[in-house]
């Protein structure tokens, strides 16, 4: 049993954090350039209408990396000094796309842009961080 639930823990911690660092490359690297070459009173309503459909999506993979990164803090003890640096790194990285990642699904963010691009470099640091802290545990 406690393999299973091992392995579901693991599988949700990759698709939550595959929907939230996903969907944000895709909206900065994609609909980005496709809302530009929308009429300018179409942009409007179809940049809210995105925001808004990957609201639920986003608090539900933060949900889904709290409760599946919680378990496997808890499950793997024993970790050195140099892990628990980058792992408390890439805590803050993660607060950082967490917080972002609510604020660019607001309706009217003149910035959201900008902070997709900041978000998706924090992202994929973060993948970069814990492929690192795999490899060290």
């Amino acid at each position: 049993m406690a393999d299973v639930l091992f392995v579901l823990m693991r599988w949700l911690h990759f698709t939550s954090m595959a929907t939230l660092v996903g969907g944000i490359l895709y909206g900065r690297l994609v609909m980005t350039s496709s809302i530009a070459a929308l009429a300018p009173d179409a942009r409007d309503a179809f940049d809210r209408g995105a925001a808004s459909a990957y609201r639920p999506l986003v608090f539900s993979s933060i949900a889904g990396l709290i409760v599946s990164g919680t378990y496997n803090l808890l499950t793997n003890p024993g970790h050195t000094p140099k892990y628990h640096m980058l792992f408390g790194i890439k805590i803050m990285l993660v607060l950082h796309v967490f917080a972002v990642a609510i604020l660019i699904t607001q309706p009217k963010n003149p910035r959201r842009t900008r902070m997709m691009t900041g978000t998706l470099i924090s992202g994929l640091l973060i993948l970069a961080i814990s492929a690192y802290l795999r490899r060290i545990f």
